[in-house]
């Protein structure tokens, strides 16, 4: 049901998608572009359910409170204390050790920017969690001026630097989005 449900989401609102099916596995933290609207966040749990992914994200403990504590459980909300001194890398990678099967969506360009903003380079939290679990980066994409979205590959981490030139290469030549990273680190 969950399946046609989310193939209903796509046909309703007018997007299509393409999925590289090798890009998925059992473990892997998956980054999407552009978060420009809800909606964009709306489409990705409607492809991950199409895929019969269940998938876990990160959200901050303040909304985990009433009615929405059940239900951001359901859909695999992980409260994050954003000011507690507790490693979230370190959280993550257990949840990774402890299941067979563990899928973590990050938005890296995290809260979406607002009009007027300059735009700032992606967070890098997602390398992190990936490197020390030795997990896959998947890759996905929301285009909303298109109206495609998708998945189209992955990387293993290895090298932060390198790792995110590649995939700002691999975003712009898959999705002709353009993604900011930071100024590479000195080593």
């Amino acid at each position: 049901m969950l399946k046609q449900l989310g193939k209903l989401t796509f046909k309703l609102s007018g997007w299509k998608y393409q999925v590289d099916e090798s890009a998925l596995g059992d473990k892997q933290v998956l980054i999407g572009f552009e978060h420009t609207t809800m909606m964009d966040a709306v489409h990705a749990l409607a492809l991950l359910q199409i895929y019969h992914i269940k998938i876990h994200t990160l959200i901050k403990k303040e909304l985990f409170k009433g009615p929405l504590k059940p239900l951001l459980n359901s859909l695999g909300g992980i409260a994050v204390d954003r000011k507690s001194k507790q490693d979230i890398v370190t959280q993550m990678v257990d949840l990774f050790n402890q299941n067979t099967h563990f899928s973590l969506v990050i938005a890296p360009e995290a809260t979406r920017a607002k009009n007027g903003e300059a735009r700032r380079p992606i967070r890098t939290g997602f390398w992190h969690i990936a490197k020390a679990a030795n997990v896959p980066i998947v890759m996905m994409y929301a285009n909303s001026k298109t109206k495609q979205g998708g998945i189209f590959g992955k990387i293993y981490p290895t090298d932060l630097d390198h790792d995110l030139a590649e995939i700002k290469r691999l975003y712009k030549q898959h999705t002709g989005l353009d993604i900011l990273i930071p100024e590479p680190s000195n080593k």
